[in-house]
């Protein structure tokens, strides 16, 4: 075919490396899917050496410095972000759209930060923005979301949405070692950072829940509205307490509406082990949605990596392409409802606490009366260990989450009770709401 359509790269690390090479090993085929060739022609790197050293199958002289550059080329057709981070990266793809250049991205911090403003710079200049790759790799969740069961109505999403604390607890789970080991290996093994906290402290899966809680609900959610709570204070003791109870412990994303409020959070849960998202184990992600009328469908696999998330980027560029040559646009977001944010106070669902308690008489009584005192209502309760290691393990029937928040700091206060040792979520077959 005659027509090209030119890539401009927005970064040019193990996810841009990655679409570089899907682009250029599967020219056929993607010509074909397309209707013109795709050809990356200009690639912001920071490190002009550096790049032409990995021996991209790309000229020298494709590499700049300049990513502005890159979105201001006359010859630049589509514009590829994969540079990460809110700036630059905000300010480029801004500038890309307003010069009618559709963009393609796997910012999931900015997508979170910035999502409706750059839908509405997208619309305004009548192309695309698409951001498969932000949410879950190459796992396909964006557009489903917003096509698929666009005549449905959404009234669920829960995802298991970030590998390394999904491989952290699998491994604690499975094997019994402690959080700071099995962390030490996740970093060994690249599924974890030098600096973890994004990872292991909720910041990215609560970005990527989010983005499916705007989709999912038509309504604008940033990350900031997102209760997080991460994974650090997990110990061998929930694990253990889980397991006999028969749940396992999972971080997931939870989106619901719920009395005309949408809520969203990040959390570690007791998770029935027959539920689907329970047998996703090691570094994979999951999303389980509930709709109306489609029912229950569950999207699993890759969350992340250079190939799985570089698929999922290649797979939105030949969207746009498709769309840039026919002069038209896919399917747009809708914010239209403007929903409130239903605060985690109002949450209802089961819980899970671990006291460490003084080995006496009295002391359950004295706590069964403190639950008392605030209305959460104890379902089961039984004491581990003796003496200096007496534990008591508790859980309640569903409660509202202020109410539980309340007895714990009342049970801090005892002087009877040691230390609230944990306090997690226990979610039944149907999902708190």
């Amino acid at each position: 075919m005659d027509r090209v359509l030119r890539i401009g790269l927005l970064g040019c690390g193990t996810v841009g490396g990655g679409v570089v090479t899907l682009l250029s090993g599967e020219v056929d085929d993607i010509t074909a899917r397309t209707g013109a060739r795709l050809e990356v022609v200009r690639i912001a790197v920071r490190d002009l050496d550096k790049a032409s050293a990995r021996g991209l199958p790309v000229s020298r002289d494709v590499f700049t410095t300049d990513p502005s550059a890159v979105v201001e080329d006359p010859d630049v057709d589509v514009v590829v972000e994969v540079m990460g981070g809110l700036d630059p990266a905000g300010g480029l793809i801004r500038r890309a759209l307003e010069l009618g250049k559709p963009v393609v991205t796997a910012n999931k911090e900015l997508v979170a930060d910035a999502g409706p403003e750059l839908y509405e710079a997208a619309r305004a200049a009548g192309v695309d923005f698409a951001y498969e790759a932000a949410v879950a790799g190459a796992i396909p969740i964006i557009r489903p979301l917003k096509e698929s069961l666009a005549g449905d109505r959404v009234t669920r999403v829960v995802g298991i949405l970030n590998g390394t604390t999904n491989y952290i607890l699998t491994k604690m789970s499975e094997e019994g070692a402690d959080y700071a080991e099995v962390l030490a290996d996740a970093q060994r093994l690249g599924y974890a950072e030098a600096d973890p906290t994004a990872d292991v402290g909720g910041h990215d899966a609560a970005a990527k829940c989010a983005i499916l809680a705007s989709l999912a609900f038509d309504t604008v959610v940033h990350a900031s509205d997102v209760f997080r709570e991460g994974i650090a204070a997990i110990t061998a003791t929930d694990l253990r307490v889980a397991d006999r109870l028969g749940y396992v412990v999972k971080l997931v994303g939870i989106a619901s509406e719920v009395d005309d409020r949408v809520g969203a959070r990040v959390h570690p849960v007791f998770l029935p082990k027959e539920h689907p998202l329970a047998s996703v184990r090691d570094a994979f992600n999951a999303v389980y949605v509930e709709a109306e009328a489609a029912g229950q469908l569950m999207f699993y696999g890759r969350g992340a990596g250079a190939m799985p998330t570089a698929s999922a980027v290649v797979g939105d560029v030949i969207d746009v392409a498709r769309n840039l040559l026919q002069t038209a646009r896919g399917a747009a977001e809708s914010v239209h409802r403007a929903k409130a944010i239903r605060p985690i106070e109002d949450l209802q669902t089961q819980y899970y606490v671990l006291l460490a308690v003084d080995d006496q008489a009295g002391v359950l009584a004295d706590v069964a009366r403190t639950f008392g005192d605030h209305g959460v209502s104890i379902a089961q309760v039984w004491q581990e260990g003796a003496g200096d290691s007496a534990q008591l393990v508790l859980i309640t029937h569903r409660a509202r989450e202020g109410d539980l928040q309340q007895t714990v700091g009342a049970l801090a206060a005892m002087t009877n009770v040691r230390s609230v040792a944990s306090v997690l979520r226990v979610e039944s077959e149907v999902f708190a709401s």
